[in-house]
């Protein structure tokens, strides 16, 4: 049993990764379930529930015609994947995802932010509130912080050019020789302000998964970010219990 589950959950690892890397396209067909079986030396139990977990995920569609792609699949990266993103490709999107920067801003922050960052009373900060998107899928909303004296080696931090969003925390990291040692997430479910639903589009009040991260090294916080999701999206992460 422990060992048919394992398979089952390599093989939905498996192809949920390409889907997630752009390697299996929307729309495009998954083997059948019996070429699936060849293929990994399984039962076709174990195939339908790994197909079972992506569908749930909604990562695939299935249909009598087979297992397709879904057309706009309702995931997005957890800030761990996309720092993972950030170190090994210098980006924080993902394959066929886009971002918009509305607004890049030297501002006070919110004493929560300032007290995040251990910054002195009336310090400023970079404020750069930004929307992320696959297709006509709006797929996260967030706003993300950084000291204002990171503005001397990276004033890259206040251009809101297209293209330059996803690699803002390589430049940042680049620029202060700092690597970021120690990464939190937090998240909880919640109703959509007006703002978020906007930028989200989905009605006011609607349920979304909000969240913020903390990228820090031993110095400190480097960047902190709150962002939100639509409904239904699926976020996931993997991780090894202590033995």
């Amino acid at each position: 049993m422990a060992d048919e589950q394992r398979t089952f959950s390599e093989i939905a690892d498996h192809y949920r990764e390409r889907i997630l890397s752009g390697a299996l396209e929307p729309g495009s067909r998954l083997p059948s379930s019996e070429e699936l079986c060849g293929t990994w030396g399984v039962t076709t139990t174990t195939i339908g529930q790994a197909l079972q977990a992506l569908a749930v995920e909604r990562h695939v569609c299935m249909t009598p015609r087979g297992t397709f792609v879904a057309d706009e699949p309702r995931w997005t990266l957890t800030p761990r994947d996309r720092l993972t993103r950030v170190q090994r490709a210098g980006s924080f999107l993902a394959e066929g995802e886009t971002s918009i920067v509305l607004a890049a801003e030297l501002t006070r922050p919110p004493l929560h932010v300032a007290e995040l960052l251990d910054l002195d009373e009336g310090a400023q900060v970079v404020r750069r509130e930004w929307v992320a998107g696959r297709g006509r899928t709006r797929t996260a909303y967030a706003v993300t912080w950084y000291p204002a004296t990171y503005l001397a080696v990276a004033p890259e931090l206040l251009n809101t050019a297209p293209g330059l969003n996803h690699t803002i925390t390589n430049k940042v990291l680049e620029a202060t020789k700092r690597t970021i040692t120690h990464a939190r997430d937090d998240m909880h479910a919640r109703t959509a302000n007006a703002r978020e639903a906007n930028h989200l589009g989905v009605p006011v009040g609607s349920t979304i998964m909000a969240g913020a991260h903390r990228w820090s090294d031993e110095d400190g916080v480097i960047e902190y970010g709150e962002w939100c999701l639509p409904k239904l999206f699926t976020v996931g992460y993997e991780y090894r219990p202590n033995p």
